[in-house]
């Protein structure tokens, strides 16, 4: 089975309205798509560090993906993967295994509470 990629904001903006599971070194959010499959996506913000660590990122995470979600994903769900700061530094036996938990919360439906807004933005 492959394993598409979310490539259109629409679709990552869709993904936030899901299921969200924080971890450590990411934040997991997973979202029925309608039937396309099981598609992933990663989001890493300029705040982790320069494009050498956000590239590096990105590539650890793709591959704990693509290992994971064959297997424990949720069928036709989009799975989005947020770094967050310390997860570039983290071993990444440590994230498989806080990936595994992540997703197993999300198919149990145990999703973390709505984050708190920040500022006056409403």
């Amino acid at each position: 089975m492959t394993l598409a990629t979310i490539r259109k904001r629409a679709d990552f903006l869709a993904a936030n309205r899901g299921l969200r599971v924080a971890r450590p070194g990411f934040v997991l959010l997973a979202h029925p798509n309608g039937g396309q499959g099981k598609r992933f996506g990663i989001t890493v913000t300029k705040k982790i560090g320069n494009a050498v660590v956000r590239n590096r990122m990105k590539r650890r995470f793709r591959e704990l993906l693509r290992a994971a979600l064959p297997e424990a994903g949720l069928p036709d769900h989009d799975h989005v993967l947020i770094g967050r700061e310390g997860g570039v530094e983290r071993d990444f036996a440590r994230l498989a295994d806080e990936l595994g938990e992540a997703l197993r919360r999300a198919a149990a439906g145990k999703g973390d509470p709505p984050r708190r807004r920040r500022g006056g933005r409403r």
